[in-house]
């Protein structure tokens, strides 16, 4: 598998004729919308559409130079796009199910609609999930199936080193270079993740 940065990823963007780019932008980053969305309170094929419209949305805007770089983080600029997108998103759904009427517990349909910081915040840990899910398939293809099951065990079922050990046929230390050795790659593919200069 084929690690891009961020950068490489907007920089191939900018060929209409590349594809393989538009497959690669959305498959790094329609999880993230997606999860979002969903979290947002939208259906599964709602929130599948305000991913696409999404990037959709980013491309034309960053094919015309709207999107700046330097003015900071990709996934913000996303954030904004996909909390419009799912806002329309709401107004069209509570208009075509009439659901402005008040809910059983007393609520209307927008209560349930987070305000623009909680919203951030539930992107922010979307955003992160998605990005330690992709950082993590990429170790998984790099190292050998026993280094990242000791780092899998020990560091997401909390195993200790020396039962992992014990359970992978490795020595202790094995295990924690193991651990060391993932943990120290995810670290770095994070940072070219989120490189965008």
């Amino acid at each position: 598998m084929e690690w891009l940065t961020t950068t490489t990823v907007l920089d191939r963007l900018r060929d209409a004729n590349d594809h393989s780019a538009w497959s690669g932008f959305v498959e790094r980053f329609r999880a993230p919308i997606t999860g979002f969305s969903r979290k947002l309170g939208l259906s599964l094929a709602d929130a599948e559409d305000v991913a696409q419209e999404t990037l959709l949305a980013f491309l034309e805007s960053y094919r015309k130079d709207a999107y700046e770089r330097g003015r900071g983080r990709l996934g913000h600029y996303l954030f904004g796009i996909a909390h419009n997108k799912i806002l329309m998103a709401r107004r069209k759904i509570a208009t075509r199910e009439a659901q402005i009427a008040k809910a059983d517990d007393g609520t209307s349909f927008w209560s349930a609609v987070p305000d623009s910081a909680a919203a951030q915040e539930v992107w922010e840990l979307e955003w992160q999930r998605a990005t330690l899910l992709q950082c993590l398939e990429q170790v998984r293809c790099e190292v050998s199936p026993p280094t990242f099951e000791a780092f899998r065990l020990v560091v997401f079922e909390q195993v200790e080193p020396a039962k992992a050990a014990e359970r992978l046929g490795l020595t202790r230390n094995a295990v924690f270079i193991a651990k060391h050795r993932v943990a120290s790659r995810l670290r770095e593919l994070r940072t070219a993740f989120e490189a965008e200069e």
